[in-house]
């Protein structure tokens, strides 16, 4: 079937996953802009803005237990709805806060509800693309999260050298309410959804069956059984390794570009918006290079983990970031870039291998699972990173603590995808 006769309405829905993740990382990046003024205001040390980010990362964690669950039981409308309403309040609290104390709070509640994006994304995108398509919508998606990255540079300065930086929070919190208001008008599900043809729903659903249970539903599982499969400690511990290097660029980045090359505010914008640029093109790149391999006639998950693979070895590279710096500042960040468009490409594809391994109806709380395992190891990446930049500060060195994080960062794909390997050297689809 062609492109025509098939329809095209799974991409605005697409469209409205990508602009939500958007919205969520622009929320949860407008601190790491706003840390040189803040660390002003309330005299953090670098262990202090360690322990803020932990907060949020404690409660992320926490979060995804219950957010993937929950929304496996409420469904992508509602869940997404209420996970956005929740995490675009908690934004708009940060404008309110007068305490560091109060900065632990706020980022823990921010944590806890926007835990609930991406186990909700990774279900739309098993509830509308065929298998065939889901990690090129999942990297499109997924590039909100660059977007948003971009943004935040882009718009939070100017918004707090014109308004002061509690409006920086209360501004952006607010996007998430424009974007529920068109989530309601453009979503349902597949099989309730009037815009979309047969032929595209037929489409959709020209994967295999899944395993149904007697009044004709698809079959639950609960976490204890979840729990039993290889498959999701492979996906968990895939999340793990790797998820904290892209806490560390989110966290980290703009101030590495302010003690090294004595950035402040605006100044900053233009080398973030690159690396951030530069991620986005990475993750649209992860989502088609296994959909090329499919479409060459390789088998679905060799597709996926040999393009992990790939990914993993090109990011090795970013170990020399610190030492391109020194040379100009610009090479840094086009390494960076780049290996945050190839972590974003690999992101792309183990959050795909979700729906390869699973049936629809747990992609929710496996991705979950998983997202509580990356977001522990952003737990230790924080505390760890704090700890290392304090002490190499107190010796008057600038340069080994981002060395040291930078080498962590460049190996940690390849040792995630060797013990994804070894739990699932193949595909075997659970069906139960």
């Amino acid at each position: 079937m062609t492109q025509q006769v098939i329809g095209k309405y799974r991409w605005t829905i697409c469209a409205m996953v990508f602009f939500a993740t958007t919205i969520n990382y622009l929320d949860r990046a407008v601190i790491s802009i706003l840390k040189s003024d803040l660390t002003k205001q309330f005299h953090w040390t670098e262990s202090d803005y360690a322990n803020i980010v932990i907060a949020f990362q404690v409660c992320y964690a926490i979060g995804f237990l219950g957010a993937g669950r929950l929304i496996d039981k409420l469904g992508t409308k509602i869940g997404y709805a209420l996970a956005t309403a929740l995490w675009s309040v908690a934004a708009i609290g940060h404008g309110f806060v007068t305490s560091t104390v109060g900065f632990f709070v706020a980022r823990g509640a921010l944590g806890l509800t926007e835990s609930g994006n991406f186990p909700a994304a990774i279900k739309t995108v098993a509830e509308w693309f065929p298998k065939k398509e889901r990690a090129f919508a999942t990297g499109i998606f997924n590039s909100g999260a660059n977007i948003g990255a971009i943004l935040a540079p882009l718009t939070v300065p100017l918004i707090a050298q014109e308004f002061g930086w509690k409006w920086a929070f209360i501004l952006t919190g607010l996007v998430g309410f424009i974007w529920l208001i068109f989530w309601f008008v453009i979503y349902e599900v597949p099989k309730k959804h009037k815009k979309l043809s047969k032929a595209e729903f037929d489409y959709i659903h020209s994967d295999p069956e899944e395993a149904k249970d007697e009044d004709g539903n698809e079959k639950k599982i609960s976490w204890t059984k979840l729990l039993t499969y290889k498959q999701t400690w492979a996906f968990a511990i895939g999340k793990f390794f790797t998820d904290p290097v892209w806490w560390f660029y989110l966290f980290w980045l703009p101030d590495f570009l302010e003690k090294q090359y004595g950035l402040m505010g605006t100044a900053k914008s233009l080398p973030l918006a690159l690396a951030y640029t530069l991620s986005t093109i990475g993750s649209v790149f992860g989502g088609w290079l296994p959909m090329w391999f499919i479409k060459k006639g390789w088998p679905v998950f060799r597709s996926r983990k040999t393009a992990m693979l790939i990914f993993a070895i090109a990011i090795l590279p970013v170990v020399s970031a610190q030492y391109l710096g020194r040379i100009d500042m610009w090479l840094a960040v086009v390494m960076i870039g780049f290996a945050m468009g190839m972590h974003q490409a690999w992101s792309s594809n183990i959050f795909t291998t979700v729906s390869d391994m699973f049936p629809k109806s747990a992609t929710a709380s496996v991705t979950g699972i998983g997202g509580m395992f990356g977001a522990v190891g952003g737990i230790l990446i924080a505390k760890g990173a704090g700890t290392l930049f304090d002490y190499y500060k107190s010796i008057g060195d600038k340069e080994t603590g981002y060395l040291i994080m930078f080498i962590i960062c460049g190996v940690a794909y390849l040792i995630a995808w060797l013990i994804m390997h070894f739990l699932v050297p193949k595909l075997k689809k659970i069906d139960y």
